[in-house]
């Protein structure tokens, strides 16, 4: 039976931590106005019809590619644009990356009256400062444990938050370093980090295979193994899970960033039908 985790809090209509799964999904980043509201209006049609809560996701800035020649984004002016008038629109919360202390309040004011959350990258999970401003902003926080962490060494994270005055923290697991260019998911980490925050599985950036891949210029980009996150998304739902992340593509050959690990969207819904079969048994 799934137990309510540890300080869950509300986001608009989405309860976190009380026992409903809900759903982060879209792009990796933010490609264009154009795909990224017909993904989210994509996006949208297979939750509403499935009564799943839904968070859409995208990034205004991607900084940390592996090669400098990758594709960032829009930039957090125009970023922020695109996604408030998505929010505003689809009447959805949105979810986007922060990566400097300085960018966190602009982009909170960017964001105007829209609910948003702030996501830490699993590389900056660690970094104080960032963190603080991200909790003062006073816009709920989900933190990407980082590949390099030890699940209980998370709290650590989630207490910078809380001690800057900000109790709507999550974490969001996605996957250990394993060697060299691959991650492994060890499902323990879920209920060691529910302890002590909600948590979200991100099962399409745990079967990246980091700057294993080859681009046709040459530069390394990050490979992926996504015929294996439907598995591992059921595995982390049996485990009681709170949250799901998925990254969605309409044609993920052609993202880009991170279309190697990326869900086909024509996917989504029958995944989430089968995420939403194994919560009905387990909760």
């Amino acid at each position: 039976m799934i137990q309510t985790s540890q300080h869950p809090f509300d986001l608009s209509s989405i309860s976190i931590g009380r026992g409903e799964l809900f759903l982060i999904s879209g792009p990796c980043v933010l490609e264009s106005e154009t795909h990224a509201r017909t993904l989210a209006e994509s996006i949208l049609r297979v939750t509403s019809g499935l009564r799943l809560p839904w968070i859409f996701k995208a990034s205004y800035d991607k900084a940390n590619r592996t090669s400098i020649r990758s594709f960032r984004g829009p930039g957090l002016v125009e970023g922020a644009r695109i996604l408030r008038a998505i929010a505003r629109d689809l009447r959805v919360p949105v979810l986007t990356d922060v990566h400097t202390p300085e960018d966190c309040p602009r982009l909170s004011d960017a964001l105007g009256d829209v609910e948003a959350v702030l996501q830490i990258p699993a590389f900056l999970c660690r970094q104080t400062d960032l963190l603080i401003a991200a909790a003062q902003t006073g816009r709920p926080i989900n933190i990407k444990k980082g590949q390099f962490v030890a699940p209980t060494d998370m709290r650590h994270a989630v207490a910078k938050v809380r001690d800057s005055g900000n109790e709507r923290v999550s974490l969001c697991e996605r996957g250990a370093s394993f060697g060299y260019n691959n991650l492994v998911v060890d499902m323990r980490a879920l209920p060691l980090m529910r302890a002590f925050a909600p948590v979200v599985f991100d099962a399409t950036h745990s079967v990246q295979t980091p700057s294993a891949a080859s681009a046709p210029a040459g530069q390394a980009v990050s490979g992926g193994q996504p015929e294996f996150i439907p598995v591992l998304a059921r595995a982390a739902v049996a485990a009681g899970v709170d949250g799901i992340f998925l990254e969605v593509h309409d044609t993920p050959r052609e993202a880009k960033s991170d279309g190697a690990n990326a869900l086909p969207l024509s996917r989504l819904k029958e995944l989430l039908e089968q995420l939403q079969r194994v919560h009905t048994v387990v909760a």
